[in-house]
Order: structure tokens, then C-alpha cells, then sequence
């Protein structure tokens, strides 16, 4: 983890004299899905005894975030993230495994307002960054999610990163509406050959206000 958090804090400090100089922030909150995409959404292993398939499903979540505007076209924005799934691995001749994967990030991202639009914080804007993630995938037996009879779980925090898209409906003053789709992914601790969990790839849907 010591890399990852060296890679996530060299961009905050680059930016760090630009925030201090910047406007008030304008604080968000949001509700978010997560669709899990890739080896994260259905992974099958093969093993001595045959092969098995782990899948995760929609999974929900929250995010906390303040913008800080440097620029008419720019934001840099703080955002801390959490988001659970719920999964399955089978195995031809085993139960059932009950599956959850549970995410807090601490992020990094700049946010672009192409129509000039930053300070009031309204209308699209485009979004990327980096995230510490720190995830723990736990697995047991029994038809309750969350108690794990016989479970094992696992802790690891990895280096993230995503892009995407948003938009915020509303007036030059007072609270918005927002929408942002944005698409995460691992970018370290990854090797499944090592032992590392799959890259955690998902597509965030989020929904929130923005004052």
C-alpha cells in the first residue's frame, strides 16, 4: 500500500497550491450504484477439483465530496466513497459460497466544466482521479449475507483510478440535482498469478445534490 499511497498523494500535493487558492467548495452528497464489469462482474478459476465461478451483482453505496474551484474550466474535488456487493461462487459438487466485497476510497479528481462553469458548479462536466481503495472480500456458507458461518475474509488496499461524465441541474445559487456516471478500476495488486484479488471494475451510477 505504501506505493499506492505515494502515487495518490504526489498528484494532491501538485494541486495543493491551486486548492488553497481556491473558492469555497461546494460540498455533495450522492447515492450510488455499482455494476460490476469484467473479472469482478464473473471470474471462473479452474482448481484441482474443476472449476469455480465467483459473480458479484449490483452493489450500493454513498459518496461524500467537496469541489474545490481554481478556475473557470476546473475543479479539483475530494471525494470519499463507500460500496458493498453481494456475490456467489459455485463449485460442481460444493454449496454454495456467499460472497461480499465491501470498498471505502479516498480520491483525488479533477473536474473539467467545458462551458466555463466550474465556480457555479453547473452543467457537464467531465471527471478523473486517483483513489486509495481499501477493500475486504469476505466468503462463507449460509443463506444470510452478513453472517458469515465458517467465513474467511481478506483485507487489501489498493491503488484506483477512474473517469467519467456528470451533470448538475440547477440554478447559479443554492442546491443542485447531479448526475455522474464514472467507470473505476485497480491499477495495482492486481496479479490474480500472485495471488492478488481480480481488478475491482465497476461502473458507479451516482445521484446526489450539490450545494
Amino acid at each position: 500500500m505504501r506505493r499506492a499511497a505515494t502515487l495518490l498523494i504526489l498528484p494532491l500535493l501538485l494541486a495543493s497550491g491551486q486548492v488553497l487558492r481556491a473558492q469555497s467548495p461546494h460540498l455533495g452528497f450522492s447515492v450510488n450504484l455499482t455494476i460490476p464489469t469484467g473479472d469482478f462482474a464473473s471470474k471462473t478459476y479452474l482448481t484441482t477439483t474443476g472449476h469455480e465461478k465467483e459473480t458479484y451483482d449490483l452493489g450500493l453505496g454513498g459518496s461524500f465530496t467537496a469541489s474545490f474551484p481554481v478556475d473557470r474550466n476546473l475543479a479539483f474535488r475530494l471525494d470519499l466513497s463507500g460500496s458493498s456487493e453481494t456475490g456467489v461462487n459455485r463449485a460442481a459438487g460444493y454449496s454454495d459460497l456467499n460472497l461480499r466485497h465491501s470498498l471505502f476510497s479516498v480520491g483525488g479528481d479533477l473536474q473539467i466544466f467545458p462551458q466555463g462553469t466550474a465556480f457555479r458548479h453547473r452543467g457537464l462536466y467531465f471527471v478523473a482521479g486517483l483513489s486509495a481503495d481499501f477493500e475486504q472480500f469476505s466468503r462463507g456458507y449460509g443463506n444470510d449475507y452478513y453472517y458469515y458461518n465458517n467465513s474467511s475474509s481478506t483485507s487489501k488496499s489498493r491503488l484506483g483510478g477512474k473517469v467519467g461524465i456528470g451533470h448538475s441541474f440547477g440554478f447559479d445559487a443554492g442546491r443542485k440535482f447531479t448526475v455522474e456516471a464514472t467507470y473505476h478500476t485497480t491499477l495495482t495488486s492486481k496479479d490474480v498469478n500472485a495471488g492478488d484479488p481480480p481488478s475491482t471494475d465497476f461502473l458507479k451510477l451516482g445521484f446526489g445534490l450539490v450545494f
